[in-house]
């Protein structure tokens, strides 16, 4: 079946592919282009924890205070917003690269180059003496590394026929979770390993351990040149595109970034202000302040940076079409199919996650504080958790099948809400390795049973049209809202302790309890209508 008539079948009649015997299932993960997606799910994964959970542990021994630390979680903003530069990636050639390696594999050598570049970057900069340039380096790093993984999308979807996507996505996350342990286990074990503890700090021992992340970055280097270019053709409308007007393109999104920055660092001192007002005089509590002025802040940029974009459109600085056809059509197309019912889906999206991610954003902080060793951060908490995590994937599939996807999602929802407080319990206790393990074990459990089921309900939610487009608008959005609630994280454990931040963080996860229950009411009110409707 071509890739057309794949999209023939699904925005028509659903047609379900045959079941295989295991015997070709198990063949099917020896296609090469199924192994090429391990791989490069392997350079994929690398960057994450190394602006996120492993930096956190770089900045604690480096002596950075644990307010300033849970900020640094902003730094993978880049990957909430992924889906504004997807459309650009997906339209935009790379000169000499494109017409050499084709769209998705120059820009994919770019993109990795890009993280080799910025993991080095971060590796030459030593917080104790310039903070500023290693969050410089921490931004690039993670917009480079959202960059890859919108292309790794883009490519994963066109290399194969439908009936290998399954084998795909299996074998890119399975490549992921290695990525995610060398930058977790295997960063701290080498930083370890080169003489930096939290008694005595080294820099240079950070910095090596960065150097082999940037190293092991070349698996992924090499297999790009290795593979072919996905044989799907180009959009018929790209045909028509003169080269200026990618160049007019490019430019748009470049002038409102550059004007969502200006604004977002031009309203520093505004917000300061702002800040000191709702403190001193509605008496809010500075955390709370400090989110809500902040969260001004952002959508304020936004705002510019929108306005900005539809006056260069409203000039025809800008192809009218090439916009709508990026940005407009795929949202539209999403709030025709769901209507009303598409807010409170965005709505679940956008805090699914929130419990567990806001935890996460001072997990590692919290292992240190808390005395555990790097090493023992590495075994239990990243490779055994890892190894937990993976196991949770398998349960939550299973469980999809079998119960259905809300009911599960209900489940992991509850479960990662509820093992939160098993992090408070663990709070107010000694330093005791075995409870962490047991505690380890009930979170990376629930936390890969929830993200089992929730990736399954977004896939659930993508037309096959805007595949690309709208995965990346439904990941960026699900990361969004926690990402910035974990900026304020450290503020929060210096204000409350860690063992009511941790009840706390049980408690985001209770309204989304009932977001999942009033979304699944719809999905069965829709069911029981094309049902009596078919009938």
């Amino acid at each position: 079946m071509s890739r057309e008539q794949a999209s023939q079948t699904l925005e028509g009649d659903i047609k379900l592919e045959p079941k295989r015997s295991w015997g070709e299932a198990a063949r099917a993960f020896l296609h090469p282009r199924v192994v090429a997606i391990f791989v490069l799910g392997i350079s994929a994964g690398i960057p994450l924890l190394l602006i996120f959970g492993t930096l956190s542990v770089w900045l604690r021994e480096a002596g950075v205070a644990r307010s300033t630390v849970t900020f640094f979680s902003w730094a993978v903003l880049g990957y909430s917003f992924k889906f504004v530069w997807a459309p650009v990636i997906d339209t935009l050639p790379i000169p000499g690269l494109t017409r050499k390696l084709g769209r998705r594999r120059a820009w994919l050598l770019v993109s990795q180059l890009a993280v080799i570049g910025a993991m080095l970057w971060m590796a030459a900069s030593d917080p104790q003496q310039s903070l500023v340039m290693t969050a410089l380096a921490a931004v690039m790093l993670g917009f480079s590394s959202a960059t890859q993984d919108i292309t790794l999308d883009a490519y994963r979807i066109e290399a194969v026929e439908a009936d290998l996507q399954a084998m795909m996505s299996s074998a890119y996350i399975a490549g992921y979770r290695i990525g995610m342990l060398l930058a977790g286990a295997g960063a701290l074990k080498l930083a370890a390993l080169f003489g930096s503890t939290a008694e005595v700090y080294s820099h240079r021992a950070w910095a090596l351990a960065y150097g082999c992340m940037a190293l092991s970055m070349l698996v992924g280097v090499i297999t790009t040149l290795l593979i072919r270019e996905p044989e799907v053709s180009a959009r018929r409308s790209e045909s028509r595109r003169r080269p200026s007007d990618y160049l007019r393109f490019v430019s748009l999104f470049i002038a409102a970034a550059a004007i969502f920055v200006l604004g977002f660092v031009g309203s520093s001192d505004f917000a300061a202000e702002a800040k000191t007002y709702l403190e001193t005089h509605l008496g809010l509590v500075v955390t709370l302040a400090g989110f809500l002025v902040e969260s001004a802040r952002l959508l304020l940029s936004l705002a510019l940076a929108a306005v900005l974009a539809w006056l260069l459109v409203k000039i025809r600085w800008v192809p009218e079409g090439m916009v709508r056809e990026s940005y407009v059509e795929p949202i539209t197309d999403f709030m025709t199919r769901f209507g009303r019912n598409g807010f409170l889906i965005l709505l679940l999206i956008g805090t699914y996650r929130i419990s567990d991610l806001v935890m996460g954003a001072v997990a590692n902080v919290f292992y240190i504080d808390h005395g555990y060793t790097k090493d023992q951060i590495a075994d239990i908490a990243k490779t055994f958790g890892l190894f937990m995590t993976i196991a949770g994937g398998f349960l939550g599939g299973m469980l999809s099948v079998r119960y259905g996807l809300i009911r599960t999602l209900f489940l992991g929802a509850m479960m990662a809400s509820a093992t939160n407080l098993l992090f408070a319990l663990l709070a107010t206790m000694d330093n005791d390795p075995w409870m962490l393990v047991a505690v380890i074990t009930a979170d990376n459990l629930s936390m890969g049973l929830a993200a089992a089921a929730f990736i399954a309900y977004l896939s659930s939610l993508t037309n096959i049209r805007f595949t690309a487009t709208q995965y990346a608008l439904f990941s960026s959005l699900m990361t969004l809202l926690p990402k910035i609630v974990g900026g304020y994280t450290g503020s929060m454990v210096d204000a409350v302790g860690y063992p009511i931040f941790f009840v706390g963080t049980a408690l985001l996860g209770v309204p989304v309890l009932f977001l999942v229950v009033w979304v699944g009411r719809i999905e069965d009110s829709s069911t029981r209508t094309e049902e009596a409707g078919g009938s």
